[in-house]
């Protein structure tokens, strides 16, 4: 059954002032004492009321009685605040992922993504050893503290050169899957390599994926990056994120419509794609990995690149491994 926190949230509140009017005038005594047990902290640079954050402060609190109080006056002092869900979500073009990675190189990209809660990948290959490859990642993922789950897409129906497969990995303990993922189709002939999309639920919030890898950068990208702008009007409930390879930097004018949309990039002037080699200790190319995400729905609390060729000496190594490094962002889904 699902929870609608925001009507629980407030049935409750307006019972308490309702019954209990007198916990209003308390507010004034305890504001100084909630300052000391750095309660309020919570909501600084927040639009949501974070469980969690507040569950570990409480956890700290010595005081039983205290703890009672300070919970009822924060739901009857904080009207304007809404429930939220942090998840945080990375993205990674992982160069032929099949079964070409041996075990060594499986386990390392399992260290590097086990603190994540979903990961979109690109570039699985279609073929033989591809799902298998996704397998023993998840396989290796199981070992290094949560459990995980997995979807892999159908080949794209790009020519047999182009076409590879999608995959989603998440932890069990932080996503569900809502219905079956699936490859767009109504796009499917203007873009070679069909965004694959996944909805999970997240402490009662949704959000849907948008998994894509255009064009290589010579076959110019743009030409079906363009069809991205009609995807939010087809799935007009949902709460879109695109994630993936563009192979076009977020200043690209093709990106103008969506962000004429409210869609934001994660990241502005960060390259991603890796160098054939480093010159002078500078080892990435281009601006080609991102995600966009509208922000009035998702608020990033933290985002980057992981420079995961540091974990390894050798660089022709860590370029086995992939020629892009991931893309990581932590967001709030309001």
């Amino acid at each position: 059954m699902k929870v609608d926190y925001n009507q629980a949230y407030n049935i409750f509140r307006w019972h308490l002032i309702f019954f209990f009017p007198s916990f209003i005038r308390m507010l004034k005594s305890l504001e100084n004492l909630l300052q000391k047990q750095r309660l309020f902290a919570l909501f600084e640079n927040s639009t949501c009321f974070r469980l969690d954050g507040v569950r570990k402060a409480l956890i700290k609190m010595k005081n039983s009685t205290l703890k009672i109080f300070v919970v009822i006056i924060l739901l009857i002092a904080f009207p304007i605040v809404s429930f939220c869900a942090a998840i945080s979500i990375c993205t990674w073009n992982l160069k032929d992922f099949g079964k070409s990675k041996s075990c060594a190189e499986i386990a390392f990209i399992a260290n590097v993504l086990k603190d994540y809660d979903v990961v979109a990948i690109q570039e699985v290959v279609a073929g033989y050893g591809g799902a298998q490859a996704v397998a023993r990642l998840v396989d290796a993922l199981d070992t290094k503290g949560s459990k995980w789950d997995y979807t892999i897409s159908d080949p794209t129906s790009s020519s047999a050169y182009k076409t590879e497969r999608y995959a989603y990995i998440w932890k069990k303990n932080k996503a569900t899957r809502k219905g079956r993922a699936w490859l767009e189709k109504k796009y499917n002939i203007e873009i070679d390599r069909e965004p694959y999309y996944i909805t999970l639920s997240a402490e009662g919030k949704e959000i849907t994926l948008v998994n894509f890898h255009a064009i290589t950068k010579s076959k110019q990208p743009e030409t079906e990056v363009k069809y991205l702008k009609f995807l939010p009007g087809s799935y007009p409930n949902q709460t879109l994120i695109f994630v993936g390879d563009f192979n076009l930097p977020q200043s690209h004018s093709v990106f103008n419509p969506l962000k004429g949309m409210g869609y934001e990039p994660l990241l502005l002037n960060q390259k991603t794609s890796l160098r054939q080699k480093c010159i002078n200790n500078d080892c990435l190319a281009s601006e080609y990995d991102n995600m966009f995400f509208i922000r009035k729905k998702c608020k990033v609390t933290r985002c980057g690149i992981i420079p995961f060729y540091n974990r390894n000496t050798d660089f022709h190594e860590a370029r086995l491994i992939s020629d892009h490094v991931p893309v990581f962002a932590e967001i709030e889904i309001m």
